[in-house]
């Protein structure tokens, strides 16, 4: 059975302890590459996904910040910016080399997510055996880690590249405390800080690092005190890879210890809460939030176990939700704490359900951020708690049961095979946006949010008779949907009903602060009123866009062409010109040769057809765009 050194015994020769050390090396070599391959095998019909069609936008594709690439300029954003209401510095920059290295194509960014995830996975590995020195558990839970369909949405979706990154470096942050802990030193521990510190950097969710080693103080690193299980009869003994134990310490000297990442903590909650401020206004009392929170950790322990009907959006009950489930997962959550508490000596891996309760914290929604009632991607880094639980309680009963090695690998390959299966159908729901909310929508309740995206889905698909549905759906489950609101008042628009659009557009800045919501109305509603040749008025929609976005080349394009039509060829000109500025194109520079020609300066307009010659990749499409824009 998977059974650690026995520091008991007498030492081997020295020649036989450096050939068992070198073929245990070799074996945990073998059991990397398997752990990573069969990751990779697994999730890679992902690479085939496109971009998702939420928030993908934001962070990539129609982010300008992101798609200039790794820039000075993009550096000194990306430490800045609070867009998306995160301060995550660190994955800015890995979106903006993603789009250096492989452009605008999705393959790029899918296979750095799934190559952090790989990573992940072995150092999951890694760091629980040397931990503990135990082969197999470490394995088994590296590979739950590595293929549980939870982690899906982590990996697959190109936005969440925080949190296998935040985790990336978390677990780096792990490795150097583990370091620090078997020789202390200021380097080791300076290592720990920084890792911990991009951590943080690339995702807030981290936030709890100082508390999760304060359990792994407890177990497996058995520092506190005479309470890490050393009466376990060595089942948390450490390997031959940690021969000499830690010297136990107190509480008092483990927290102050910590201290400066404690103040790392404190600092990135301080900028959490500052850019968060506005996402962070409470929806609901408090009593909903906590009831929430017991019914959502709740569902999060089922789904470790039972990992079916898993969607990207959950929506908040708010209201409505459900007393007495609630009250029964609180009184569930009570009952396994105390219980965990009083096994604590004889199964101190049991400290995985802490590790669960504790790393969730953050995102169980008593703060509330989002208006999602939990996220599959929030349990990432807490599940592990769970599924040590899993493999090293499921050993333990082999061995009091006496279960065969043969039987005991039989079944975990069976459960492991499972769950294969069924990460492998839940990347495919993945790979096409309406397959995903279609599905998202079949296994949820009143889900605005859903029939939002599998509108916009069907809208990019062509099918626009068969998105209107969706969007008048999600009117009905939520009447404040500015999303839908914006769409349904484009539909108007596209079918000629520019009074209806205009008023649609009027209502998206009542019902929202997202500025891109906002400023797409407003020029919306400018095209709207140009085409009723109500020329001011689209002038101050279009002025009033570049209040909500003044980098936005589509916005001096549509007040270029509003001025040019009222006459002000001037003012014009230094629209198209800007525009041209931001978004160096064909059709920009065309447009400026037109006004430059109706103004009679024919020099200026054939050098803004040079340049859009220059630039251009089919110059008759081009051409014809301006005289369509020109003329609507």
């Amino acid at each position: 059975m998977d059974s650690p050194a026995n520091p008991s015994q007498p030492p081997e020769p020295k020649s036989a302890a450096e050939s068992k050390s070198s073929a245990a090396n070799r074996q945990k070599l073998i059991f990397c590459l398997l752990l990573a391959a069969t990751t990779i095998a697994v999730y890679s019909p992902i690479l085939t996904a496109p971009f998702l069609n939420y928030d993908d936008a934001l962070h990539v594709t129609e982010n300008p910040h992101t798609r200039a690439g790794l820039t000075w300029d993009t550096v000194k954003w990306a430490f800045r910016s609070n867009e998306t209401s995160d301060w995550h510095p660190i994955t800015w920059l890995s979106h903006a080399l993603d789009c250096q290295l492989f452009g605008l194509s999705p393959v790029g960014p899918h296979a750095v997510n799934l190559l952090l995830h790989a990573a992940n996975a072995v150092l999951v590995f890694l760091l629980l055996q040397s931990a503990t020195g135990f082969l197999w558990r470490s394995l088994a839970v590296a590979a739950l880690f590595a293929l549980h369909p939870i982690n899906v949405e982590s990996v697959a979706w190109i936005s969440e590249r925080k949190d296998v990154l935040s985790m990336f470096f978390f677990l780096l942050a792990l490795a150097a405390y583990g370091a620090y802990v078997r020789r202390p030193g200021i380097v080791r521990y300076l290592l720990v800080t920084l890792a911990y510190a991009v951590a943080l950097m690339s995702k807030a969710q981290v936030i709890t690092f100082p508390f999760a080693l304060l359990l792994l103080d407890y177990w497996p690193l058995r520092r506190l005190g005479t309470a890490a299980g050393r009466t376990d009869h060595g089942k948390c003994t450490a390997g031959s890879n940690q021969a000499i134990t830690p010297p136990p310490k107190s509480f008092a000297s483990l927290i102050i210890e910590k201290i400066p990442w404690f103040a790392l903590s404190a600092a990135s909650a301080l900028i959490t809460m500052r850019v968060e401020s506005e996402a962070m206004q409470a929806r609901y009392p408090l009593w909903v939030r906590l009831a929430n929170a017991a019914q959502a950790y709740a569902t999060y322990v089922v789904k470790a176990v039972c990992p079916i009907h898993l969607a990207p959006i959950y929506p908040h009950p708010g209201l409505s939700i459900n007393k007495a489930a609630a009250i029964l997962s609180a009184l569930g959550i009570a009952a396994v704490s105390i219980i965990v508490l009083v096994f604590r000596r004889h199964r101190p891996y049991f400290v995985g359900w802490f590790w669960f309760l504790g790393t969730l914290v953050p995102m169980i929604g008593v703060v509330q951020i989002s208006i999602h009632s939990m996220a599959d991607r929030y349990a990432y880094i807490p599940l592990l708690g769970i599924f040590t639980i899993l493999c090293w309680g499921a050993a333990d009963l082999a061995e009091r049961w006496h279960v065969s090695q043969a039987a005991s690998i039989a079944a975990s390959a069976a459960a492991l095979i499972a769950l294969g299966i069924l990460l492998s159908l839940q990347v495919d729901l993945w790979r096409n946006n309406v397959r995903l909310w279609t599905h998202t929508l079949a296994i949820t309740q009143q889900n605005y949010t859903a029939e939002d995206m599998l509108a916009s889905a069907l809208f990019a698909e062509g099918k626009i008779e068969d998105a209107i549905p969706h969007l008048r759906q999600a009117l009905v489950y939520y009447p404040n949907d500015a999303m839908a609101m914006l769409n349904l008042a484009t539909y108007d628009q596209m079918e000629g009903n520019y009074a209806s659009a205009i008023a649609g557009y009027a209502k998206v800045p009542h019902y929202t602060r997202n500025p891109g919501f906002i400023e797409q109305a407003y020029i919306n509603s400018g095209y709207a009123y140009m085409s009723l040749k109500q020329y001011e008025n689209a002038i101050q929609d279009f002025a009033a866009a570049l209040q909500a976005q003044p980098t936005n080349p589509a916005v001096y394009r549509g007040l270029g062409l509003a001025e040019q039509r009222s006459g002000n060829l001037p003012l014009a000109i230094r629209c198209y010109q800007q525009s041209a500025a931001l978004e160096p194109d064909a059709t920009n520079f065309l447009l400026l040769a037109q006004a430059y020609d109706q103004s009679n300066q024919p020099e200026p307009a054939k050098a803004a057809r040079t340049q859009a010659a220059a630039v251009s990749t089919n110059l008759p499409d081009d051409e014809a765009t301006v005289q369509r824009l020109l003329t609507q």
